[in-house]
């Protein structure tokens, strides 16, 4: 018995071992997109909700950037409100492409977010989108807290974007 018990401990040991290693490769595999995008990271933290507005603007451009440095790059607007145009962050590329943004130039939109002080600029990181009139809406965060939505377990973001 003595030598059974060992067989099976070292077959345990190597399973669990290999589990480990493929749960380590996954979560690699999962994350080199997500870089700066965590909630606990310096760009999020950056979502005051005591900065929150709303908006009525008029898009000027739909783009990529690279929020800041060491991110991955992000699906953003550039904006026009009066004679003002400053640049909208909404979510990171992965989460929704700039292609998947269903604004055009010159669209009339309602935004809702937080102000942001970024490398010296004020930029907007938006909550939701609506379109005129009223019937389209991008939803990226709760616009109560900040949450990104891309961090999320799957049935949260289920239920926050039923009605998106």
């Amino acid at each position: 018995m003595g030598k059974k018990f060992q067989r099976i401990l070292t077959m345990t040991a190597f399973i669990l071992l290999s589990l480990a290693v493929a749960i380590g490769y996954l979560q690699a595999e999962e994350k080199p997109d997500m870089k700066g995008w965590g909630i606990d990271d310096p760009y999020n933290k950056l979502y005051d909700v005591r900065e929150f507005e709303k908006i009525r603007a008029w898009v000027v451009r739909v783009k990529e950037v690279v929020p800041m440095p060491g991110m991955s790059p992000a699906t953003a607007l550039d904006v026009r409100e009066g004679s003002d145009v400053f640049e909208v962050h909404l979510c990171p590329t992965w989460y929704r492409k700039p292609s998947e943004i269903r604004v055009k130039k010159n669209e009339r939109i309602k935004l809702k977010g937080a102000w942001a002080e970024i490398d010296g600029r004020d930029v907007f990181m938006a909550s939701k989108i609506k379109k005129d009139p009223d019937f389209e809406i991008i939803k990226v965060r709760l616009t109560k807290d900040g949450t990104p939505f891309w961090t999320m377990t799957p049935e949260r973001l289920a239920m926050e974007t039923k009605s998106d």
